[in-house]
């Protein structure tokens, strides 16, 4: 993948542009009816995901990409739910906000408000923003969401790993979902990203198009989940995505939990 042509990067280059055309049409066309909403964060994190129901997709098949999606129905059977996923693509903040259900809350680092149109919408839409550098400030961030979880009947959408993997590969967990899941009762459903490296890596605009899959895996229950046992429960959903992700996406051994 490292060495490509001219031509290869002209072409990648314009299907990005594309891509970006999409989001900053359909952000123009939702931001202003978010600001109307300010007062009523409900009302706005639904509205973002009806914009990502529209954005999401349009971006994905615009550039080339051919997602299978499998068991898509656990997103409804499940709600209000934990959903989670690993971290691995350019492509995630698309099939978040594709895949998130209406009543979805995304719970992401700070730095995603700063993508031109996508990060304003996704600050608009209410969802929740991590500052990584204070750990106090994150942490009651995280306490306000499950407060807003019970307030405006709330599903979330986490990464984990709290950051994209540079080569596909799972790397260890942060414990904030576990807290979430323990603060809230809900169950944990497991969505595991298949080769989505492969089409569209970190840090780069060069796009591979074809096919990857999104799978999504059976709830955890958490109801009897308890603090004492923190550890023990990050590293149950841990290992089901050792188990779930192909060779070439497993941790290597010194980035395990």
């Amino acid at each position: 993948m490292k060495n490509v042509s001219f031509g290869f990067k002209l072409i990648s280059f314009i299907r990005f542009a594309i891509g970006f055309f999409i989001i900053i049409i359909s952000a123009l066309l939702f931001m202003p009816f978010m600001i109307l909403f300010i007062p009523f964060r409900g009302i706005r994190i639904r509205m973002g995901n009806l914009y990502g129901k529209i954005a999401g997709p349009a971006v994905i098949y615009a550039i080339g990409m051919r997602p299978k999606v499998l068991n898509r129905e656990r997103i409804k059977e499940h709600y209000p739910a934990i959903y989670i996923s690993n971290h691995s693509t350019a492509l995630d903040p698309l099939i978040a906000i594709w895949i998130c259900p209406v009543g979805g809350c995304g719970v992401a680092k700070k730095e995603i408000s700063y993508v031109p149109f996508f990060g304003q919408v996704y600050w608009l839409a209410g969802h929740i923003l991590l500052d990584r550098s204070n750990q106090q400030a994150a942490i009651a961030s995280l306490q306000e969401a499950a407060k807003w979880v019970d307030k405006y009947d709330l599903s979330l959408w986490v990464w984990p790993e709290g950051t994209r993997s540079q080569d596909g590969r799972l790397l260890p967990f942060k414990k904030g979902f576990i807290h979430m899941a323990i603060a809230t009762g809900l169950p944990i459903v497991p969505i595991v990203v298949h080769n989505g490296h492969k089409r569209w890596p970190s840090r780069t605009y060069l796009i591979y198009p074809g096919p990857f899959t999104i799978e999504i895996l059976p709830p955890v229950d958490t109801s009897s989940w308890k603090t004492e046992t923190l550890d023990e429960h990050m590293e149950e959903i841990y290992k089901i995505y050792t188990e779930q992700l192909p060779e070439d996406q497993k941790p290597l051994p010194q980035q395990s939990n």
